[in-house]
């Protein structure tokens, strides 16, 4: 009766890998439990997510063919835009994020045009809101730019606007930081930079101002939703978010932190179940109204039994 915090099935939103092929569902090796899915088997998913109360998902797109400048990310057939049409005509309740990057469909790994060994922020803002754009057409509901590059939420808004889709809302990765817990992900999405970091567009992991100052700037150019990424050490700039911006926060509980939990928990050192709802619940004391998951299914799992 006391509790301050409770943690939903309605507040999480769950990643899922699109790949090419048919009837696909291939076990990513450093993230037990989370698939490479087909365009059909990813429907089959999302039915399942959906029966169990999730309400949303949020989809990554693995290529077959990769280059310098990302052309399927914006490509009308490209493997988001297909999934995100099968999924709106599979599961039309359900809100379908896409993820904004070019990272994964790159030759070179980086989230934007690359000359010369830099990339090339202002020149990266057009095919970002060209992604963008391509995927509100193909029907998602949200979309969620995390490249980092800056102005690109003011872009997107911009594109998006002009033809037609005022009412489309970014989901900004605002407080994006160079962390070393997003290397099952980059396992997972085949998305490592090729030379170099991302240490030049994403935040230095100490800075605390800055996020501040990066989310303020993108609530400025119109993000409806701003994001911390990872979540699990950053507790304080999702506090610090929660008191300073009145729009909806959300917390991206990412691939390292899940796999470290999977891990320790075959192991037995830990319980599964105990430990993700302990740290669900902190995303959400420290002020995430919304947390992106790979524990949803299994959570919500939990919850039904």
């Amino acid at each position: 009766m006391v509790r301050e915090i409770n943690v939903s099935v309605d507040d999480l939103i769950y990643p899922l890998f699109v790949a090419h092929g048919l009837d696909v569902k291939l076990q990513i090796p450093s993230m037990p439990g989370v698939f490479h899915f087909s365009v059909d088997a990813l429907c089959k998913e999302a039915e399942e997510v959906a029966a169990l109360g999730i309400p949303a998902v949020l989809l990554f797109g693995i290529p077959d063919e990769k280059d310098d400048l990302g052309s399927e990310a914006y490509a009308n057939d490209g493997i988001i835009q297909r999934a995100v049409r099968a999924l709106k005509r599979a599961v039309p309740d359900l809100v379908v994020i896409t993820d904004v990057c070019l990272c994964e469909y790159t030759s070179h790994g980086h989230c934007g045009i690359v000359r010369g060994g830099e990339v090339i922020n202002d020149e990266t803002l057009e095919l970002i809101a060209r992604t963008a754009l391509s995927h509100a057409e193909a029907g998602a509901d949200m979309v969620a730019p995390s490249d980092m590059m800056d102005g690109r939420v003011l872009a997107i808004r911009e594109a998006l606007d002009e033809r037609g889709f005022e009412n489309t809302p970014i989901m900004s990765y605002a407080a994006k930081f160079a962390s070393a817990f997003y290397g099952p992900f980059r396992d997972a999405a085949g998305c490592a930079p090729q030379f170099g970091d991302r240490s030049g567009y994403q935040m230095d992991c100490p800075n605390r101002r800055e996020a501040l100052k990066e989310m303020a700037l993108d609530v400025e150019e119109g993000a409806d939703i701003i994001m911390v990424k990872p979540a699990l050490s950053y507790m304080d700039i999702i506090s610090d978010a929660r008191g300073s911006f009145d729009v909806p926060i959300a917390a991206y509980n990412v691939s390292g932190e899940y796999s470290m939990v999977k891990a320790a928990a075959e192991k037995g050192y830990v319980d599964e179940r105990g430990i993700v709802t302990e740290i669900l619940t902190s995303m959400r004391r420290a002020g995430a109204d919304l947390i992106i998951t790979y524990s949803a299914r299994d959570f919500a799992g939990w919850q039904a039994g």
